[in-house]
């Protein structure tokens, strides 16, 4: 009874954006929330950022770092408990199925959060980030988990992120660790194999990593990705490709 008239209270101060953004929330969260200034700033990206004193900027980048601590620790308890006979290399590669940025900016762009940021930013919706709706997710969650703690925010992942968006069965049948499958190849084989990294480009938060798969010494097959381990990934499944290696 206390919380309800507090938020009764608390809503008899909000003008007609936050009314806006607090029903927005309520419809994609479940519940209304208790801080608005915390989901404001979530919604706050990085090239919108405020500057509240010199050289210091606030933007939605501390609450996504934490909320992408937060999800990758409830998706890590969620398959854990689903699935209590896996081995740990199964977990963390289902796991890195579900929070990775191209699924997180699909799941965002799904639940609604397009018309958020456009309502919260307007002109200055930087649509050249291709991760924008995954970043924000992130950050939405780590505005859930400082205003309704743990229980809630899990809650709010587990029913509302994970069951109704990704499909266990399907990511399971298709997921395919490629680089074992070529190291298990070498092995076969006698092959030595050896993963090399080419190069690093584009900025600190957008970097695109090459790498180059040698077979015995000599260049095979070359991948590109958002990180290290990915474009390992893609070197090796053009390398299985060539060598008509069945995952």
């Amino acid at each position: 009874m206390k919380l309800l008239r507090l938020l009764r209270i608390q809503e008899l101060t909000y003008n007609k954006k936050d009314k806006r953004l607090a029903y927005a929330i309520k419809n994609i969260v479940g519940s209304k929330p208790l801080n608005l200034s915390l989901y404001r700033l979530a919604f706050r990206h990085v090239s919108a950022s405020k500057e509240i004193k010199a050289g210091v900027k606030i933007s939605n980048e501390r609450l996504e770092y934490l909320g992408d601590a937060v999800l990758g620790t409830i998706v890590a308890e969620f398959l854990f408990q689903k699935f209590p006979y896996r081995d740990e290399g199964f977990l963390t590669e289902t796991r890195s199925r579900i929070v990775n940025r191209e699924s997180l900016n699909q799941v965002g762009q799904k639940i609604g959060l397009p018309k958020i940021v456009e309502s919260e930013m307007g002109n200055k919706v930087p649509y050249s980030f291709k991760s924008l709706y995954g970043d924000t997710l992130e950050a939405l969650i780590g505005a859930i988990y400082l205003d309704r703690g743990y229980y809630f925010c899990r809650k709010f992942i587990n029913s509302r992120l994970i069951n109704p968006f990704f499909d266990l069965d399907n990511i399971i049948a298709t997921t395919t660790n490629f680089k074992s499958k070529i190291i298990e190849w070498s092995q076969k084989d006698n092959k030595e194999i050896d993963f090399k990294l080419k190069s690093v480009e584009g900025s600190q938060r957008f970097k695109e990593f090459k790498v180059e798969l040698n077979i015995n010494g000599t260049p095979f097959s070359e991948g590109k990705g958002a990180t290290k381990k990915k474009a390992e990934q893609e070197a090796a499944r053009i390398a299985c490709e060539k060598l008509q290696i069945i995952p």
